[in-house]
């Protein structure tokens, strides 16, 4: 065991089989956990919120009657590139940070998983999956690659194919990347569309959210991500674009910081999905006033919250 002893309902902070994580015991007062999953884990990403005590506090899904476990995604040598919509994502090496981390991050889950269990006195069983930008890469990737058992997945802005993502930020920038042969079969093996078929073979419930103004995962990429996991077969995928851009927090988004208006009504869907899928309503939940959301068709609608 590598936590502090949670036992007093505070947040837990520790390293489980080398990875880093804060973890937030249950605080649903309306809700029971049901079925077998105990645990959401979660993942940051390399724009804001970049640490998991900053994602912890942008999506804390309070109403979510599990433990929600933030998970540091790995580092590697040399320096983090300032964010993938920025220039530093051109060059080979930024790209190589990216892939050890979100490659890193699956390899090293069925051990944090099993480290965490000790830690927080959890019995085995199926965990749900979440993460933002490359962390929602890493938790795609989990899937794709059966990683460990899941009973259900959400993620936001996921990074479906470094390569696209990198083409739209040459024609942003006007420069050329400078990837190297490795970064370019890196990005391949990276690109998530291309994995549609394993995904969907878990059979696991998903839910992809976008920004329609996000620059670095557009919503077009959420909408052909989700086709192709339909035209895989994939049993239930569904899909949520709000009026927001791919960051969650402000900068630097390192540290824990009050949550902007995208990450509240992030964490609302997020709520909502898991508390449907892993808890059982013990007593009616006090009203709530309906999400804004805006469809792959740029359409504003209502998206009512489900409370059970």
């Amino acid at each position: 065991m590598s936590a502090d002893r949670p036992d007093s309902g505070a947040p837990v902070r520790g390293i489980a089989a080398g990875t880093a994580y804060v973890a937030v015991p249950p605080t649903a007062v309306d809700a029971r956990a049901s079925g077998a999953t105990r645990l959401v884990l979660a993942w940051p990403g390399f724009d804001p919120p970049r640490s998991a005590a900053a994602l912890a506090m942008a999506a804390p899904m309070t109403g979510v009657p599990t433990w929600r476990v933030y998970l540091e995604l790995p580092t590697a040598d040399g320096l983090p590139p300032d964010g993938l919509g920025s220039g530093t994502f051109l060059e080979s090496g930024a790209m190589e940070y990216y892939g050890a981390a979100v490659e890193g991050a699956v390899e090293r889950l069925p051990a944090a998983l099993a480290a965490l269990r000790g830690d927080l006195g959890l019995p085995d069983g199926p965990v749900a999956l979440t993460g933002f930008s490359a962390g929602a890469a890493a938790a795609l990737l989990a899937l794709a690659q059966d990683a460990v058992p899941v009973s259900t997945a959400a993620v936001v802005a996921p990074v479906v194919a470094p390569h696209r993502a990198a083409r739209a930020l040459e024609a942003r920038s006007g420069r050329e990347r400078a990837w190297s042969e490795g970064a370019g079969a890196l990005a391949d093996r990276l690109d998530l569309g291309a994995r549609a078929h394993d995904i969907a073979a878990r059979g696991v419930p998903l839910l992809l959210i976008g920004g329609a103004r996000d620059r670095v995962v557009p919503p077009g990429e959420i909408t052909e991500l989700r086709e192709a996991l339909a035209r895989a077969g994939a049993p239930a995928v569904e899909a949520a674009t709000f009026r927001m851009g791919h960051a969650l927090a402000a900068e630097p988004g390192t540290e824990p910081r009050p949550p902007i208006t995208e990450a509240v009504r992030v964490d609302g869907v997020l709520t909502d999905w898991f508390r449907e899928r892993v808890a059982e309503v013990t007593r009616p939940a006090t009203a709530a006033p309906p999400a804004r959301a805006v469809p792959a068709d740029g359409a504003l609608r209502e998206v009512a919250p489900q409370r059970g």
